[in-house]
Formats: structure tokens, C-alpha cells, sequence
């Protein structure tokens, strides 16, 4: 069912972004209209972050909680057409997920944090001041801990049973609502973050993230991907 609908909103979007070049003039401008605005701002945000087991999962379910993170880096949108635009972050971020206690998994309580660098692209679709967006990520594992019974140890990036890998995959979709505040432009965002690797080599083992920002930004006065002048 989830599987169906990941790819129910990427076709979706590819669609919607191929209507969007459809409309062109055949040098990537739209006569009469302006391109979607380009921006350039910080990433600051505290986001929920979770793991799924596989398999164990649905066993782990009432045992599981989700931990707090920080999330620090730039986002990048680039407007295309009047609707269609290209949105990629690169950002520091805490991931990671929390069993309690009597768990069927590691007995105790057990938490584990994950400090990642990810980069996810989007094709973003604008629908007045609401928008949609979803596109493939990319992270990379710099460092990670294990907390159990009151001591923290770091984690191993190895193929052993007790190993993690250091790279992961995932899928980004969500919507956010772009307002104007005197010149900033100012968008609150919602994303989902389904990981598609399997990060464990002994326990199944998926990043599952809540993404909710606040983005604050001044549009460049100059689109690098050009003013569409009235006709």
C-alpha cells in the first residue's frame, strides 16, 4: 500500500511538471508570465525522526518512540516555469529512533542516533500559494551512538551483525504553503522522508522522518533562469 503510493505521487508529479513544460514557448520561457521565484536561505529546524524494523516492526510497535533532532544547512529552489520549480536542501541532520524497556528486540531501553548529511531533490509543483513536491534523497552517515542502560557507545560502520552502513536512500514528498511578508518570502513546509535502505546488517532496519520548517527568504531580484517580459 505504501509502495503504491510513493509511486502514485511521483507519477503525479512527473505529470504535473510535464504539463508544466508543455506550456513553453520551446525556449524554456512562457509568454506573458513570470518563472517561479529562485531563492537561497538556511535550514534551522527540530524535526521527528523514527525507525522501522521490517519485518519486527509491527512486534515493536507499541514499544517504539520517536526522538527530537536537529536539522542546520541550505535549501535551494529554482524556478523553471510559472508553475514548476527545482527544490534541493544539503543539511546536517540528527536521526534515529527509541525502543523502551522490555522490548522484544534489545530487551532494554535502547536509543539510537544517527548524525547524517543529507540531499534530497525535488520537483515542486506551485498551485496558487500551496505547493507539492517529491524527489529522491541521498545521506551520509558521519557518526553514530547506542544508548542502553545508562551508558552510550558508538555504533560501527562495518558488515558485522552489530554493523550499520554508512550511506542510505530515501523518498521526500510533502506540500507547504508560500506566503508574502512585506519583500520575504516566507513558506511553511511538511515532508515525509522514507527511507529505502536498509541501514543494519543484522536487524532490518529503515530511517523514517517528519520534516516540518519554516523557511524565511529573500527571492533574487535576478533569476539566473530568466524574467518572462510581458508580450
Amino acid at each position: 500500500m505504501k509502495k503504491n503510493l510513493q509511486a502514485g505521487l511521483i507519477l503525479g508529479m512527473i505529470i504535473l511538471s510535464g504539463n508544466s513544460f508543455g506550456q513553453t514557448n520551446g525556449t524554456g520561457k512562457i509568454k506573458g508570465e513570470r518563472v517561479t521565484e529562485t531563492y537561497l536561505d538556511l535550514v534551522l529546524n527540530v524535526v521527528s525522526t523514527n525507525l522501522n524494523y521490517g519485518g519486527s516492526n509491527s512486534d515493536l510497535s507499541d514499544y517504539k518512540k520517536s526522538t527530537l533532532g536537529a536539522q542546520v544547512g541550505v535549501a535551494f529552489q529554482a524556478g523553471i516555469t510559472p508553475k514548476f520549480s527545482l527544490a534541493s536542501e544539503l543539511y546536517f541532520i540528527m536521526k534515529g529512533g527509541e525502543l523502551k524497556a522490555n522490548n522484544p528486540l534489545t530487551i532494554s531501553k535502547s536509543t539510537l542516533r544517527f548524525y547524517t548529511l543529507e540531499f534530497p531533490v525535488m520537483a515542486r509543483y506551485q498551485i496558487g500559494k500551496f505547493y507539492v513536491n517529491a524527489g529522491p534523497s541521498i545521506a551520509y552517515t558521519l557518526y553514530g551512538t547506542r544508548k542502553m542502560e545508562g551508558s552510550t557507545k558508538d555504533v560501527s560502520f562495518n558488515n558485522s551483525t552489530e554493523g550499520f552502513k554508512r550511506w542510505d536512500a530515501g523518498i521526500q514528498m510533502g506540500t507547504g504553503y508560500r506566503f508574502k511578508v512585506k519583500q520575504k518570502s516566507v513558506a511553511l513546509d511538511v515532508r515525509y522522508n522514507y527511507g529505502l535502505t536498509d541501514i543494519s546488517h543484522g536487524q532490518e532496519m529503515h530511517n523514517r522522518n517528519l520534516i516540518i520548517s519554516l523557511h524565511i527568504s529573500n527571492p533574487w531580484k535576478t533569476n539566473p533562469f530568466g524574467k518572462i517580459k510581458k508580450s
